[in-house]
């Protein structure tokens, strides 16, 4: 079977089927699954790579952060016991924890770009605390399974911010909160939704209301906000560059080194136009790129957004805006438009959306949301008529239909941190330090409420995924009115 097409005859889909229902016990030798695998899995299975990233070059967070050393791409051959593929801020955060983990075993960290190019470099800088589930009513749901999701957030964020004084990581890092703000009556019954829920999880927030908002984010436009006080502002290109280049001594990072094909079998085998990578063990951090791997086939969303960021304000505008030196703001509906206030006086307007379903950048949409960015920039401020856009981006989401991640074992000797659903500075940073210590042997709660997920649901066949998502898209941005 050696020399397969890269569809594989379904084989490693079935088995990250089979992984999927039963990977909490995956270690055990008597599993079915395992045995099956000990006795069958030295076939090899060759998996070619259809779709690499590819994103824009003109993301403002990537250009306005500190300029470093990039790793030089890996030449010849090379053999590690651990490698990783994606260097954002989960496998940066896997990486780490391995190399503590497993101080005298050498990790390959693997990237297709430049460290801070790619999605975790091309958010909106929010780590958030707080959980937000949009299907429940009061945005909670389950209380048990709320406490431990804000659990699994916080490691996450407690984690980003001991390094970043650790490592004193230039990253704009400041723990301001953030305002949900709403402008029509469905946005504020969102947040008086939100309110119920926060209660209930007795968490705490400010409600504020239209009079007194300009003292905090210096615009009129809002009627109402919620304020909760958890959330750190990040500048995330500057945060991941720093945390790849901490890395521990025993991590090798190679940059801009894409995988065009896999060898599964015994060992994974990664090559490339200039080599390769043989690894007793594979851990995929590359989101909705792991289904080119042959994992989790049509069950991500690769889902772009876009973001602009405005020059400086000169001090004669940053008067004229008033209001504190830095905020944030996240829309009360789904599809609004997140702003910022940088605290290099820059403002941030991120909205709009398009599925691409190879999941790489496409500059006909920039091109096109960015006259949306000036309209919602206008309508927010219109204190600052002659600020303009000097950046303007997309930037990845890999998302799934039931708002699951996974986190466990694809097949034998490959393993997946994938699927952030938007949540990769905090979520990704927790499952990826989590992973490392599920696989030292590691148990406790925060790993087995991740192993006990059902992961990412199936989507429809093509066409039908990418005609339902385009109108959910269009819809939804309809919808949001002039919260958008």
């Amino acid at each position: 079977m050696q020399g397969m097409s890269d569809e594989r005859a379904g084989i490693p889909e079935t088995i990250s089927r089979e992984a999927a229902n039963s990977r909490i016990s995956l270690s055990s030798r008597n599993h079915p699954f395992q045995r099956f695998a000990q006795a069958h899995f030295r076939i090899t299975i060759m998996t070619k790579i259809t779709s690499l990233p590819a994103d824009d070059n003109t993301c403002g967070w990537y250009h306005l952060s500190k300029g470093r050393r990039v790793q030089a791409a890996h030449q010849g051959i090379t053999s590690v016991r651990w490698a990783i593929v994606g260097a954002g801020f989960t496998g940066v955060a896997v990486a780490r924890q391995l190399a503590l983990n497993f101080p005298d075993d050498q990790i390959a960290l693997i990237e297709a770009q430049e460290v801070g190019l790619g999605s975790s470099g091309r958010n909106a800088g929010f780590a958030i605390d707080l959980p937000h589930d949009i299907g429940a009513d009061d945005y909670i749901g389950d209380i048990g399974i709320a406490k431990t999701t804000m659990k699994l957030n916080q490691f996450g964020q407690d984690s980003l911010k001991e390094l970043v004084s650790q490592f004193n990581i230039d990253c704009q890092m400041k723990h301001c909160g953030k305002y949900q703000a709403a402008v029509e009556s469905r946005g504020i019954a969102v947040l008086d939704a939100y309110r119920s829920g926060l209660d209930k999880l007795g968490q705490p927030y400010k409600m504020i209301e239209a009079e007194e908002l300009p003292e905090h984010i210096g615009t009129r436009f809002y009627r109402k906000a919620l304020f909760t006080p958890g959330t750190s502002l990040v500048q995330p290109s500057a945060l991941v560059k720093g945390l790849a280049d901490s890395l521990p001594s025993n991590v090798v990072l190679y940059e801009n080194t894409p995988i065009t094909d896999v060898e599964y079998g015994e060992k994974v085998v990664l090559r490339h136009q200039n080599g390769s990578i043989t690894a007793n063990k594979l851990i995929l951090s590359n989101n909705a790129f792991g289904m080119h791997f042959g994992f989790l086939k049509g069950r991500m969303l690769p889902v772009f957004t876009y973001g602009s960021l405005t020059r400086p304000l000169s001090d004669e505008e940053q008067v004229a805006l008033g209001g504190k030196p830095f905020w944030g703001v996240i829309p009360a509906d789904p599809f609004g438009t997140t702003v910022r206030r940088t605290p290099d006086n820059r403002i941030l307007v991120r909205n709009s959306f398009s599925f691409n379903s190879d999941g790489r950048s496409n500059s006909k949409y920039a091109a096109r949301f960015v006259k949306k960015h000036r309209e919602s920039f206008a309508r927010r401020f219109p204190m600052l008529p002659n600020v303009n856009l000097e950046y303007t981006w997309g930037g990845a989401l890999a998302l799934s239909r039931n708002h699951e991640g996974y986190f466990g074992q694809l097949a034998p000797n490959v393993y997946g941190v994938l699927c952030c659903n938007g949540l990769g500075v905090t979520r990704g940073t927790a499952t990826g330090k989590l992973m490392a210590d599920w696989l030292a042997g590691e148990e406790n709660e925060l790993i087995e409420f991740l192993l006990k997920s059902p992961g990412p649901c199936a989507n429809p066949p093509e066409p039908l995924v990418s005609m339902g998502v385009n109108l959910n898209l269009m819809w939804g941005q309809y919808k949001a009115g002039v919260e958008a």
